[in-house]
């Protein structure tokens, strides 16, 4: 039967494969170069090119706003000598005049920075008195009915900008009346230009701006000390780790580590725990194997020194033949040492699957191994399908896994049985199956939990293995996702010898047009 059966038992419990598989990930898998970036430069970066950026737009806001908060007052004081013109200017005899006081023309042009420019412009549009060259109003802002509200606008006088506050006011005539006549409308203009408007704006610009230039380098010098402070429970990690001596896989105490650090040191204790557990089977794993080796070197040694010391010829070629029988022994379980090494660190990376029909390569193992089943006088047959059956696979370990399921097969198949490989489809599931079919001795209920264990031999078996090859078969099966399952042979009516039945389920690459039954 399989190594199950008897000697050829093999370690292959999910967690040996599980490990061991991640653990040959990680010496395998040799992740690219990248540029090594600093968390505390790429943060601080983070918080100053916002700030950078922010900081002129503040300057410009600012200075916008400090532009309105000096036309304010400078407004009222426009809108005030507004005021002053409009009263001076009455209807004497059926004309309009500007009656100016030389006090009030002091009022209108009493300022040693800005020009104070104005204009009286009547009701037909002739110029009355003042400055004949200020701009009029927009054509669309005049009105028919004065509402005396003061306006402002912007304009240009004399190639200067200039602020002009402008009212179309009624003029009433003088004399003594029980009910006012309206008067004609006249345009009252008054425009300065915007020197000390632009002084006392920047005067605020000055105030607001130049503390910003002592405020920034504080703030730049704060920001790098917080993110020095912040990013201290990092370096004290990393002091701790690289104190720690080269054995040390105990876990990291999360409690001393900031709440945001706390996932990634539950994730490197999770991966210490992991490579601890990896270790510790490997070393096992050598231990186990090193004892293996003890017997067929122990054997050949013996039987080498017992042929030195023969002078008959009959006895020293019957150690030579136990000798020979050591020498296999030892290769073979060499031999299985390796595979069983390389299928553990075959990843998808390494070797990654490819699409392969299972049929041609099942008849292929089967080719190798009829020679070997004559000489066991063992019938080795193969049914397949009259379709091809893709999967995706590895061929070089798919052909180890079946070639261990036949050797297995045969060494407790004895003479006079069969060993049937069979591959079919289960359409249905999208499934394809392996089958490797015996009439030996079987395998116990009990036992099947066990067979795939390293070494693992059960109990009054005399085949001679090493117990390696369904931990091949089950390390194998895990990396292709497919299922190893153990039965009775449904096709042995022995009692003494119900055979086995060793069935492998991988997914199939693309569904045939068929539905076959797995029965």
């Amino acid at each position: 039967m399989s190594d199950a059966q008897g000697p050829e038992a093999a370690v292959s419990a999910s967690a040996d494969s599980s490990p061991r598989g991640q653990a040959g990930d990680f010496v395998a898998a040799q992740p690219e170069e990248r540029i090594q970036r600093s968390l505390f430069g790429e943060i601080l970066d983070w918080m100053l090119v916002p700030l950078l950026l922010l900081w002129p737009m503040s300057i410009a806001i600012t200075y916008l706003v400090a532009k309105s908060i000096a036309n304010h007052p400078f407004d009222r004081a426009l809108d005030d000598r507004v005021i002053v013109l409009t009263q001076q200017v009455r209807e004497v005899n059926g004309k309009v005049a500007a009656q100016l006081s030389s006090s009030a023309r002091d009022i209108l042009r009493a300022d040693d920075v800005d020009n104070i420019y104005f204009q009286v412009i009547g009701p037909k549009g002739e110029f009355i008195e003042g400055d004949a060259d200020l701009p009029p109003p927009p054509a669309e802002e005049e009105i028919q009915q004065p509402s005396g509200s003061v306006r402002f606008r912007n304009d240009t006088m004399r190639g200067n900008e200039v602020r002009v506050a402008y009212v179309y006011t009624e003029i009433r005539p003088r004399r003594n009346a029980r009910e006012p006549e309206r008067g004609p409308a006249v345009l009252v203009q008054v425009a300065e230009t915007l020197d000390k408007r632009g002084q006392l704006a920047n005067e605020i610009i000055k105030g607001v701006i130049l503390p910003q230039f002592i405020i920034l380098p504080v703030a730049l010098a704060l920001v790098w000390f917080a993110l020095s402070r912040g990013l201290s429970p990092l370096a004290e990690l990393q002091q701790r780790i690289r104190a720690r001596r080269p054995d040390d896989l105990s876990p990291i105490e999360s409690g001393q580590v900031p709440e945001e650090i706390s996932p990634l040191v539950r994730s490197f204790n999770d991966m210490l725990g992991r490579l601890s557990q990896s270790i510790e089977m490997q070393k096992r794993f050598i231990a186990d194997a090193a004892h293996q080796m003890k017997t067929p070197l122990a054997g050949m040694r013996m039987q080498s020194e017992l042929a030195l010391r023969e002078t008959n010829l009959e006895e020293m070629h019957r150690s030579l033949e136990q000798l020979s029988k050591s020498s296999e022994s030892a290769t073979r379980l060499v031999n299985q040492l390796l595979a069983l090494a390389r299928a553990e660190n075959q990843t998808p990376a390494t070797k990654p699957l490819v699409p392969l029909e299972l049929c041609e390569l099942a008849r292929n193992v089967v080719q190798d191994w009829v020679q070997n089943s004559f000489t066991q006088r063992i019938d080795l047959g193969f049914e397949q399908p009259g379709h091809p059956i893709m999967v995706q696979g590895n061929p070089v370990m798919l052909r180890e896994l079946l070639s261990n399921l036949i050797d297995n097969a045969l060494r407790y198949t004895p003479a006079g049985g069969s060993v049937t490989v069979r591959v079919r489809a289960n359409a249905v599931e999208e499934q394809a199956i392996l089958e490797v079919e015996d009439t030996g001795p079987g395998i116990p209920p009990a036992e099947r939990s066990h067979v795939f264990e390293r070494f693992y031999r059960i109990l009054g078996s005399n085949v001679e293995g090493s117990g390696l090859g369904l931990s091949i078969v089950r390390e194998i099966a895990q990396q292709h996702g497919a299922i190893v399952d153990i039965f009775n042979n449904p096709h042995s009516h022995d009692p003494k010898f119900p055979g086995c039945l060793f069935r492998v389920t991988l997914r199939m690459e693309q569904r045939p047009d068929f539905i076959e039954d797995i029965g």
